[in-house]
This record gives C-alpha cells, structure tokens and sequence, in this order.
C-alpha cells in the first residue's frame, strides 16, 4: 500500500473514532448523548466555556526553501438525522509556495447543511530553510444563547482532523516538518514556538511530509495494526473486545442498531463476516527479532549505578530478601504478602524527583525471571522493605 493511502486510511479510522457506542441499541442512554472527539462548536456555545472552542489552530515547522508547498485538508463529521447520524465533509485548500503563504496567506469559506465555517493557511519565514506554518479551522455557525449540548453539537464539526502536506519544489530540494513532539535540536526553539489549540499536532508520512492535528493524543508516525478488521469506531484503542461485543449480539439487537446508520450498518457487517482466525489475530502478534543491546543498570545507561540509603549501598547484581514491614507503613498489597521472604537480585536503581530510592528486582525462584529480565520488567521496592542478603 502506498504511503498516501496508508495516511488515507488512517485519517478514515480517526475521523470515525469514538462515533456510535456499541454494542448498545438506540434507545440505550449511553447512546442518547454522543461523546465526540475533536469538537469546534459554534461562537456563541463555545464562549459560555474556557473548555469550549470555536476553533482548531495549529502550527508546524517547516524545513524547506521558499519554492516548498504546503496543501491543507480538513476532515470532520457533520450531525445529521434524528437519532445522532453524522456524513463526513472535507475542505482543502490547494498546494500552495511557502512564499505566497507569508502575512495573511490564504483562505476559504464553507457552508453545509447546518454548519458552515472557515479555513485558513499562512506561513512565517525564520531564515533560508526553516518557515512556520499556522493553519486554522472556525465555525461560524450563528445559533441562539443558551443551547444546551445535545443542541450545540449538532452545529459542531465533530471528529475535526488537520492534515498539511509538505513538498519540495523538486526531488533534489525535499521539504518535510519538524517533529513537534521530539524536535530535533537545531529547530527546537522554533517548535517550542509553535502553538496548538483543540489539536494534537504529530508527524505522519514516511517522509515526514505530513502534520496531522489530530482529535486525540497520538505518537508521532501512528499506525494501523495490519490485523485490523476496519473502522469500528474504537479501532485504535480495544478493537478485539468491540468485535467480539458485536458478535456477541442477538440478531434482534444487531437490527436495532443498524436500522438508522448506514455507517453503523457496515460496521456490523464486517464485524459479522470476521473468521476465527481473524478473531484470533486480533488477540496479540509477537515479532521475533535478534535482542536488543542491554541498557539496564549493568551497562551504566539507564538507572543508577548505585544509591546508599541509611548507611547501606545497592547496586545491581546485589541478593536482597523482601519483607513486608515498616517500609509499606500498611500499605502492602496481596503480592507483597504473597513475595514476603523470598530472595530477589537487584536488577535496576532509579532515584525519583523527591531523590526517594526505587529498586527494581527479579525473584531468584521465579521460572520466569530471565523472560522479565530481557524484557525490562521488574517488581519495585523501596529500600525499607529489603534487606541485604549477604555474599
């Protein structure tokens, strides 16, 4: 699949997150309200609210020359019918130079059926090859004062998702954006400039040539997992469950809720024709590859070397025995009880911001203490709740 349908795809997916709460019938409460991401509500019910927003802002650093251009895609959902539908819009503004972007730049308008709005793109140069990009989205819905919720989304653009596309003027002179979650160093101060309002900005694109603001907190380069059966409207999250959930319905419940939505209506069909091997699939993937170099404590690269706390010094590779007593002040937990007495090898040491001594351990009797150990993951104690075994 090329690079530009993997973006389409997973722009798709995060456009129809979180839009129907199944497996629940119609006339479930859960369903009564709708809980969408990436809302832009209208001026007037957004300015009731410091945690309601008109609009979407979004900024992203550039490394390119003036000739690069940058095209802008809108996506969001659009309420419709009676029992909280949506259709999906799309505005775009056209690949345009980064040198015509500069002061106001450009801009349209746009008007459906019960919404309507505007987009903007500008750009601000720093030097030869670095530019800021500030993009927008407003509703300029006009309603009444005093709508309540149910009312006001129904003027919103729900599930409103950002998509800027950087280009080269050629392919010796490529363009891309800087990471705004990981900066590199030498554009750090611009990014750290940069500002986001109702978006979360990450980089998308092999090439980093997209900055998606996207309606919920993601890594930069997110990814679909391939074992993915297609939009349930949870697939980022707990697809496994939902699928099984749909399957799980009655024949009865399932019309119900595909009555009224034709979107809904796909979902359950593709949930349906799911084979058990695709079930399977969903539950988990394990990917062989040589081991990774060692970067725990013995290395010196991550942790501490060593800490010495009431006189006594820990370091990794030290036998301790685990104890429940003063160091758990009566907060010892079912495990800590059940751990009580064995003996442990100190594995890693991390000193938190109140410079309190965290040991993670590995237990000597445990079958599977060298699976925990190459995989980083260890039981944590506090030095009062050890005590050294000696050599």
């Amino acid at each position: 699949m090329s690079d530009d349908a993997t973006l389409e795809e997973l722009v798709t997916t995060l456009l129809w997150e979180g839009y129907a709460l199944y497996p629940y019938t119609p006339g479930a409460a859960k369903n009564a309200t709708p809980t969408p991401f990436g809302i832009v509500y209208p001026p007037a019910y957004a300015a009731a609210s410091p945690t309601t927003y008109e609009r979407i802002r979004m900024q992203g650093i550039v490394a390119g020359d003036a000739q690069a251009t940058v095209a802008l895609s809108v996506r969001f959902l659009e309420s419709c019918g009676e029992r909280n539908e949506a259709v999906a819009r799309v505005v775009e503004l056209p690949a345009t130079g980064l040198s015509q972007l500069d002061g106001e730049g450009i801009g349209t308008r746009f008007a459906f059926e019960s919404v309507r709005g505007s987009v903007r793109m500008g750009a601000q140069r720093f030097d030869e090859t670095l530019a800021r990009v500030t993009l927008s989205v407003v509703n300029e819905t006009e309603v009444p004062v005093g709508l309540d919720r149910a009312q006001a989304l129904r003027r919103s653009l729900l599930s409103t998702h950002v998509l800027a596309r950087v280009r080269g003027a050629a392919p010796a002179t490529p363009a891309r954006f800087l990471s705004p979650v990981d900066p590199p160093e030498h554009g750090a101060a611009a990014v750290m400039a940069c500002a986001a309002v109702n978006t979360f900005p990450v980089l998308a694109g092999d090439a980093d040539d997209a900055l998606l603001g996207a309606a919920i907190v993601l890594p930069d380069h997110p990814q679909l997992a391939p074992e993915s059966r297609g939009d349930l409207f949870d697939a980022t999250e707990i697809e496994e469950a939902l699928l099984l959930h749909v399957l799980a319905l009655s024949d009865d419940e399932r019309e119900q809720i595909a009555a009224h939505d034709p979107a809904v209506r796909a979902m359950l069909a593709r949930a349906v024709a799911a084979t058990p091997a695709e079930i399977v699939a969903l539950h988990g993937r394990v990917t062989v590859r040589d081991p990774a170099p060692r970067t725990d404590a013995r290395d010196g690269q991550a942790g501490e070397a060593q800490a010495t706390v009431d006189g006594i010094t820990y370091r990794p590779g030290v036998r301790v025995r685990l104890r429940v007593g003063d160091g758990h002040a009566g907060n010892a937990t079912a495990q800590d009880h059940l751990l009580a007495g064995r003996s442990a090898t100190v594995e890693r040491i991390y000193v938190d911001y109140d410079d309190a001594v965290h040991l993670g351990v590995t237990i000597d009797d445990d079958p599977g203490r060298e699976l925990m150990r190459d995989i980083g993951r260890y039981l944590y104690f506090r030095p009062a709740d050890v005590e050294v075994i000696a050599p």
